[in-house]
């Protein structure tokens, strides 16, 4: 099976190929200078007795943090301060705004450089734009003593067996283009370090009412690790530039309009990478936080952003690809996912004739399928290729496309009717929103609302019947083929395995998205987005995985570098302000940074494919055997615990002769204690060390009055429950079975020294509720279907378990006819129906490991 074979080479650490001359990426016969954090200690702390100077004590920073950080703005801090006796109580070195802003302006370096105004003539009109030197923002980055560990200077193959042949991508630096680049570098001035550029931009709204807008661009290297990058608060990114945000409304003509845009746009983006030209070529010296000095050459790498702005990155016209030249009436109608890239050559000798007449530049723009862009950004710089740096978009091209448009496509094969009361039928999941109002009735859906439903999409429409009787067999498997590459187009690592379960994931959607046009929905599927979806492995191929170059990362910043900033102003000529006070902010950052190197503040890891934490103290600290059984439907506790403590003191007995000695077990209490929650941390699914921690709860909680003495209904989840010889992934065999989770007890000390006087105690119990052993995944969508297991007397089976043997929980789907019963509801769903599909769509850690 593929996914087990990819998961066998995704399950241990790698083996590294690094880069073939041993010049590349090393440091210079410079000496070692100082770190940014040495020589600002030396300049601000002399005597090495304050690690919070220029502030005179821990309070008087800690208050200058929030103040700057989290405080309510400049007046509301002010008058604060002159609160009588606040300053000399506190012991702070300022007594209002100004003096703090004096202090922040004066002392505290950000590392960073000032944004600079500059002017921008653009058909003889004058726009304004700020930006910083983008080689004294590499500068910053690349010295910052946060990341002096973290940094990459070469780059490496690797591969999942010693003998090379299952090659794995996930960082920058393991993918093709670095490679290549480096060689070309070596060719020319041997002893480079690539510093490859990243740049993103968007222009976003300001004002909730209004129009007021910005349009700001950032920049970060891929040097550092994509987990570094794609955090805001890790610092990874830098404002570059804020660009005019000007629609040239006084233009009356469209054509005229979006010209003289694009010029605007790449006019300013060529100011601001102009001294990549030069550095890119021949180098500069950059210091990194450990004080080595390597030879780096600064190389634009990547540009992201959603499909208008790679149209206006690329200068290619609407409706075609930024990347190939595939023509415009083929868009989405197949996949090919080896097609070339546009001719760059052609393209450049094309923008070369722009002194040969405005109407033979136009002519030859044409020809070579560009808009009549007169200087490019991308046009003089290195090794650049832009349509092979134009990178996937996961929130645009699939949330915001691919699965916008197949949601509206369901919406018309189906009863919208019927689709909302399935929706508001699904059992609660910590993983799981419930749209208990349905989804047919929402508008102006975000990312993370498409993404929320595709969580549960697929249990949504299987057994649901099409009009006419049509079979649903190929609407069905489009579904699952566009949810599969999702979420394998999310995968933090790729092998080739993977790679092939992604092309194929598209290929069995193009197989059977036809279904569409014979229901009616479509005519044709002349998408870009979905076309765009053809060049994802290429992409991962030579730039690692889609998380190291994704827009929903990039426009998470808008909050903080736009949007927080304006808010902070007066609203009026407020870009001034915005840079001013971003610059404060960034700080009040660093120097954050640099106390916490002074006090050596550290913080302690830990690896286990699952951390499971329960709460100090019980939610009910005595709870007898009836209470759990009426309250919490653990009606055979007795039995099962009982049949517990048999085999927990002799493993080694068989399940006749446990239930044998189970009769023989008298307790000598009453009660237990009880714990309303689990809280898991599931860790990296692909044993890399690279895939963030996964946050999940499992509940098994009675029902209960609120504050206001309205019934909340009870909740018991479901959750994966390991026999004992489950790995890590799969479920195989007989090693993982469902179970919902309906009390989670310790017992009493006393009582555990009494039933195990020679075996070592068993922590947290669970009491659960079987249902039947997986076989094998439906042909069709393939969903593994669960029962409720029970007794020759229809009574449900029972266990009592460790909480340690719980991996995690899980959502289970309710198997229903054409139509839902509507007496079911969400919250008593798992008591009314029997049978059920188990989801592998509630998030990427379950779908990883799942199958």
């Amino acid at each position: 099976m593929a996914q087990s074979r990819a998961r066998e080479h995704l399950s241990t650490r790698t083996y590294v190929v690094p880069f073939s001359s041993p010049l590349a990426g090393a440091p210079t016969s410079r000496q070692r200078e100082r770190s940014a954090y040495e020589q600002f200690q030396r300049h601000i702390d002399v005597a090495s007795t304050n690690p919070y100077a220029p502030f005179t004590s821990r309070i008087d920073w800690e208050v200058a943090r929030w103040a700057k950080m989290r405080g309510p703005g400049s007046t509301a801090v002010s008058e604060l301060l002159k609160i009588e006796g606040l300053v000399s109580l506190l012991g702070l070195s300022y007594t209002n705004s100004r003096e703090l802003n004096e202090i922040v302006d004066t002392h505290l370096a950000s590392g960073r450089p000032r944004f600079r105004r500059r002017e921008v003539i653009v058909g003889g009109q004058v726009f304004e734009m700020f930006h910083r030197d983008i080689l004294q923002c590499i500068k910053a980055l690349y010295g910052d003593p946060e990341f002096a560990d973290l940094l990459v200077f070469t780059p490496e193959r690797h591969y999942a067996d010693g003998d090379h042949t299952a090659r794995v991508y996930f960082d920058l630096h393991t993918g093709k283009w670095w490679w290549e680049t480096q060689k070309e570098l070596e060719k020319r001035k041997p002893g480079a370090t690539v510093i490859p550029i990243i740049i993103s931009s968007d222009k976003t709204q300001l004002t909730v009412f209004g129009s007021k807008t910005a349009y700001p661009v950032y920049m970060t290297i891929g040097n550092l690790p994509k987990d570094v990058r794609r955090k805001p608060s890790r610092r990874g990114q830098i404002l570059l530039a804020y660009l005019p945000s000007s629609r040239l409304e006084h233009i009356s003509n469209k054509a005229s309009r979006r010209r003289s845009l694009a010029n605007l746009f790449h006019a300013c983006m060529g100011l601001v990478l102009a001294p990549l030209r030069e550095a890119g070529i021949h180098g500069m010296d950059l210091v990194s936080g450990d004080g080595v000095t390597r030879r780096g050459h600064p190389i634009f790498a990547m540009y992201i952003g959603d499909y208008p702005e790679q149209l206006l990155v690329t200068c290619c016209k609407t409706g075609t690809c930024p990347k190939c030249a595939i023509p415009r009436e083929e868009v989405g109608e197949s996949t090919i996912q080896n097609r070339p890239l546009r001719n760059l050559e052609e393209v450049l000798d094309a923008l070369d004739r722009v002194d040969e007449g405005m109407a033979t530049f136009t002519r030859a723009c044409r020809d070579a399928g560009i808009k009549p862009v007169v200087a490019p950004f991308w046009k003089d710089l290195p090794y650049v290729n832009i349509f092979q740096s134009i990178t996937p978009d996961i929130l645009h091209q699939l949330y915001q496309g691919v699965i916008k448009h197949l949601l509206s496509w369901l919406k018309a094969a189906y009863s919208p009717e019927e689709l909302d009361a399935r929706c508001r039928r699904l059992p609660p999941n910590h993983q799981v929103r419930l749209f208990l109002k349905g989804i047919t009735t929402l508008q102006k859906v975000t990312g993370k609302e498409h993404g929320d439903i595709c969580r549960f999409l697929l249990g949504l429409v299987i057994g649901l019947p099409l009009p006419g009787g049509q079979s649903p067999v190929r609407l069905i498997r489009a579904v699952r083929a566009l949810l599969d590459f999702l979420y394998l187009a999310q995968y933090p690592a790729h092998t080739a395995d993977t790679l092939d379960m992604l092309r194929d994931a598209l290929r069995r959607f193009h197989s059977n998205k036809e279904i569409f046009v014979q229901l009616g929905i479509r005519t044709h599927f002349k998408l870009p987005k979905l076309h765009s979806l053809d060049h994802y492995v290429e992409s991962i191929k030579l730039f690692g995985t889609t998380d190291n170059y994704d827009t929903q990362y990039t426009e998470r910043l808008h909050i903080d570098f736009a949007k927080d900033a304006y808010r902070a102003t007066n609203h009026k000529d407020e870009f001034p302000q915005m840079t001013v006070w971003l610059e404060r902010r960034e700080k009040i950052s660093r120097h954050e940074a640099y106390v916490n190197w002074r006090v050596r503040r550290r913080v302690p890891t830990t690896t286990a494919w699952t951390r499971i934490k329960i709460a100090k103290w019980p939610s009910i600290k005595a709870l007898s055997f009836d209470d759990a059984a009426e309250r919490y439907g653990a009606i055979y506790l007795r039995d099962a615990l009982a049949r517990f403590i048999v085999q927990h003191r002799d493993p080694t007995l068989s399940a006749a002769e446990v239930e044998q000695e189970s009769l023989n077990v008298t307790y000598h209490f009453r009660k237990v204690q009880a714990f309303h929650k689990l809280k898991f941390t599931l860790e990296d699914a692909q044993a890399l060390g690279i895939m963030d921690d996964v946050q999940d709860v499992a509940h098994a909680r009675p029902a209960r009055k609120d504050k206001q003495g309205r019934h909340v209904p009870g909740r018991f989840d479901t959750v994966l429950v390991n026999d004992g010889t489950g790995s890590q992934s799969g479920v195989s065999g007989m090693c993982y079975h469902v179970a919902q989770l309906r009390l989670i007890f310790t017992l009493p000390k006393s009582a555990c020294e009494d039933l195990f006087p020679d075996v070592l105690v068993p922590g947290h119990l669970a009491y659960v509720e079987r249902f039947t052993a997986f076989t094998s995944p439906d042909p069709v969508h393939g969903l593994y279907k669960v029962s409720r297991r029970r007794d020759a007397a229809g009574a449900r089976l029972a266990s009592v378990v460790e909480v340690r043997s719980i991996r995690r929980s899980c959502h289970l789907l309710p198997v229903s006819g054409a139509v839902v019963p509507r007496d079911w509801s969400s919250s008593a769903v798992l008591d009314q129906c029997d049978t059920y599909w188990v989801n592998p769509f509630t998030d990427l850690h379950m779908y990883m490991s799942f199958f």
